[in-house]
């Protein structure tokens, strides 16, 4: 008899056996077809049909339905379980909350799941997540598995996690059922074998039928020691048994094709380059480097797809230029595994909600940091820690959409160094808590902000790692490459009319290349045009002094970190056996100075010139941006390092290559001639970036040089805030054309170079502008390549490196000055800020921002 809390299976016997189905059970059906599962579907259904309940069909499967179409009384939900487990699990949870309690689920074969995800572990993943919800909402849901398909940990978390797991067998023209797993319900022959007899269910009681019964079972099950391997690993054996035995073309192209779709990604693109440049065996080998399962991000496929196009070319030895890359791969479902097992999920979809997205961000971030990773992941993470041994390591954030084409997420996640000193248990944990670390990063403000502007909070961003040995070599106690840094295929900041931008430019730097990514403070990198690799944007001895990179960063044993900004004087003072003959010249003068006050010391100036002119680097750089500009049809930027062998034979290592989102010269702009002064804002020759433009200015933010620079720094700090809440109002009201004006460095992280905004702050202005000043120390950075200016350019920000004294610049300092000030009306509590920064929107008056690439020349103008 049923009570209030019970219903029905639709099937007396079972019924009987199970003492009925209560509110909140997850039935979980083991069987070896679909038909068998359906045969218990169908009186289930009808049953719930007679007994006026809300039926919901969840439809993904390519089985025949469960449920004819058109049935009357029954919901039918159709899903595409090929949108990844975040999109189904998600589309899943929407169903689930808007239909509400008590209703009555039926799911297609979760088995089938298998050919979309191509690894049990999210299967688990998905159950995990997905029954505990369904039981707080008092509903009933049916699901299957496929006997046999499953590894037996996936089976173990299903039968942890669901009320009810039945085990089916068609034997001997009957259906047996033995129930695995009955929550909260006993009898005394509860868990026994039973065999339908039309509506009842008659228990093997008699050891003769058990037997005969358990000797099938037996042999069915006879294959059970491959399912301590996931699905995932026998589809890559399957791919090697392949391989070994010469199959035919077809055959390999699709399973290539199968493990594309499982591995690399998604994006039409990058598929296509691929497909082009690997093989089986390539897929093959990175699969010998992973741990876990799922994508290897986009970093990652960056980087290997770089190598095997220069690979593929036999104009040049590539493989004796090249340094092998030494990386592991964690795969992208291992981030996902992390979250559900830590019992995140909920947290996970509530920050994806628009209400939740940056309130639950900080929440959530802090949960990453103290997690646990499953012991079959720890197990793994241990053997790459042994095998890297006390070489130092990088780990870095791979996701999913990162360094795609029209998403570069340049220095949005983190990426960390692990010098690797200390016990095996001591490099151990040092690594697993960087882990977590990049993983947390995805929760960061300026990662939030990104993902928010370009329309991808919603989408999945898995989060793969990629785990590489640093390029270098030990100095010392120092860890450090001898050159790094950033190449562009396309050079967006030429300087001087007569560079070609599709030459391509780095950002070279000695030592690791964190300084060649970030705009660091206090120094500079050196600038290199690839078809002019010697000439400089400055003139003259003292300048080459000053602008020069004069510190390096670099890993240091003895504290077990990364050291940054340790100056090359220092290093030289230390006698570490740096021989900088190839790239610096001797600073005669200051050794000079120096041993007038009674030291000595030698003093470098690092200028490249000799490695950049006496050496094929320059040129076999541009050889390389240019292939993998060819291949991907669209400018590249790639980061990489320079080490020298014993017998100083240079070679390049390729760390990372994405699609660069470089803004071409546009269509030609017209700047008159003879433009009066009067009408003249300001102007410049070269040093700006955004191609040719005509630019319609709606509003000036101008920052006062002289007010900026005597404000103490905590209130140069809140300046900076300031910007980010001026920046935020041109947002809310779209359309406003804003030119943004001020000292120095815009970006820097100390405010007495510059505005130390981040570029959230700044991310809906329209042209930027650094205005130098000698006297008081604020100089602009001419840093494309970095992350700061990727982020420009991605968000199509025009840039103006101003310098003021030069031959053909003019800036009315008077103009500025008289504009009226509406920052006390816009921000009342900022007015205390607008001796030093100015707020006019230019409502009776048309300004107009004019440039050309060609004549190198940019005009603003009334």
């Amino acid at each position: 008899m049923r009570t209030l809390n019970s219903e029905s299976t639709g099937i007396q016997g079972l019924d009987d056996i199970l003492q009925t189905l209560k509110k909140g059970d997850n039935v979980v059906w083991q069987v070896d077809n679909v038909k068998s599962y359906q045969h218990f579907v169908t009186p289930y259904v009808e049953q719930a049909i007679k007994d006026k309940k809300r039926i919901v069909y969840i439809r993904f499967a390519k089985h025949p339905p469960l449920i004819p179409e058109g049935k009357k009384g029954v919901c039918v939900c159709p899903l595409e379980a090929s949108s990844g487990f975040e999109t189904f699990s998600t589309q899943i949870h929407d169903i689930v909350t808007r239909e509400g309690e008590g209703v009555f689920y039926v799911f297609d074969c979760l088995s089938d799941l298998l050919s979309a995800w191509a690894t049990d572990l999210m299967i688990g993943n998905f159950f995990m997540v997905t029954c505990p919800y369904l039981f707080k909402l008092d509903t009933i849901a049916y699901f299957a598995i496929l006997r046999d398909n499953h590894s037996f940990k996936t089976v173990a978390r299903i039968r942890e996690t669901t009320q009810l797991l039945l085990d089916v067998y068609h034997f001997e023209k009957s259906y047996c059922l033995q129930p695995l797993k009955v929550w909260r319900r006993y009898s005394p022959t509860m868990f026994l074998p039973h065999v339908q007899n039309n509506d009842q269910f008659v228990p093997l009681t008699n050891s003769v039928d058990a037997t005969r019964l358990f000797s099938y079972m037996s042999v069915k099950g006879a294959e059970s020691a491959e399912r301590y391997l996931d699905y995932w690993d026998h589809l890559f054996l399957e791919a090697r048994e392949l391989v070994e035995k010469s199959p035919s073309e077809e055959e390999k192209g699709k399973m290539f094709s199968k493990l594309c779709q499982i591995m690399i990604g998604r994006e039409s693109r990058i598929l296509a380059l691929v497909e082009k440049n690997f093989c089986l065996e390539d897929l093959l080998a990175i699969k010998a480097r992973m741990i876990g399962t799922g994508f290897i991000g986009g970093k990652a496929v960056g980087m290997l797809l770089a190598r095997n196009i220069l690979s593929h070319d036999k104009s040049f030895d590539w493989k004796g230029y090249l340094e092998p890359h030494d990386s592991y791969f964690i795969g992208s479902d291992v981030f996902y595994t992390y979250v559900v097992e830590n019992g995140w999920w909920d947290l996970w979809l509530e920050q994806k909600a628009e209400e939740g997205y940056s309130e639950k961000a900080a929440d959530l971030k802090e949960k990453m940091l103290r997690g646990d990773f499953p012991d079959v992941i720890r197990d793994q993470f241990h053997q790459m820690v042994e095998y890297y041994g006390q070489y130092p390591i990088i780990v870095r954030s791979s996701s999913l959409l990162e360094d795609g084409f029209g998403n570069a997420f340049a220095g949005k996640y983190e990426s960390f160094f692990c010098v690797n000193k200390g016990s095996p248990e001591e490099r151990y944990r040092k690594f697993e808590e960087t882990a977590k670390k990049v993983f947390a990063s995805m929760m960061e403000e300026e990662a939030l902000s990104y993902r928010l502007q370009r329309g991808l909070s919603r989408q999945d961003e898995q989060m793969a790692l990629l785990v590489q040995k640093v390029s270098g070599s030990y100095y010392k106690h120092y860890f450090f490459p001898f050159l790094a840094g950033v190449g562009v295929s396309y050079n967006s900041f030429v300087w001087h009319k007569d560079m070609d931008p599709k030459a391509g430019m780095l950002r070279l730097v000695l030592g690791l290349g964190t300084r060649a990514v970030d705009r660091v403070a206090g120094d500079y990198v050196t600038i290199v045009a690839l078809d002019q690799p010697t000439l400089r944007p400055y003139a003259g001895l003292e300048d080459m002094k000053r602008f020069t990179q004069h510190e390096v960063d670099l890993l240091d044993k003895d504290v077990n970190a990364i050291q940054k900004g340790i100056r090359l004087a220092k290093l030289l003072e230390e006698e570490v056996d740096l021989d900088l003959d190839l790239v610096g010249q001797r600073d005669l003068e200051a050794e000079k100075r120096t041993k007038e006050l009674g030291k000595e010391g030698q003093y470098w100036v690092l200028t490249f010139d000799k490695f950049l002119s006496k050496t094929d680097f320059p040129k076999n750089m541009q050889k390389i941006l240019k292939l993998l500009e060819d291949q991907y049809h669209y400018p590249v930027d790639v980061e990489f390092t320079v080490n020298f062998t014993s017998e100083g034979t240079p070679q390049v290592n390729l760390l990372q290559c994405r699609p660069l989102q470089a803004k071409g010269e546009g269509g030609p702009v017209v700047i008159p001639d003879k433009i009066p002064r009067e009408k003249i804002i300001f102007e410049s020759e070269g040093h700006f970036m955004g191609g040719n433009v005509s630019q319609s200015l709606q509003r000036i933010i101008y920052i006062d040089l002289k007010g900026y620079g005597a404000l103490p720094l905590s209130q140069k700090y809140e300046v900076a805030r300031l910007i980010g809440r001026l920046n935020k109002k041109i947002g809310e009201k779209k359309g406003i054309a804003t030119l943004l004006a001020g000292p120095g460095r815009w970006g820097t992280r100390d405010p007495s170079l510059g505005v130390a905004v981040k570029f959230a702050e700044i991310n809906n202005i329209s042209v930027l502008v650094e205005l130098a000043d000698l006297e008081a120390g604020f100089m602009p950075e001419l840093s494309f390549g970095s992350h700061f200016f990727l982020d420009l350019v991605e968000a199509q920000i025009f840039y103006l490196a101003f310098f003021q004294g030069g031959p053909k610049t003019y800036f009315n300092k008077e103009w500025f000055q008289g504009l009226p000030n509406m920052l006390g009306e816009m921000l009342p509590e900022d007015g205390t800020y607008q001796g030093v920064v100015k707020v006019c929107d230019l409502q009776n008056q048309e300004l107009k921002l004019l440039s050309d690439v060609a004549l190198q020349r940019v005009v603003c103008l009334q």
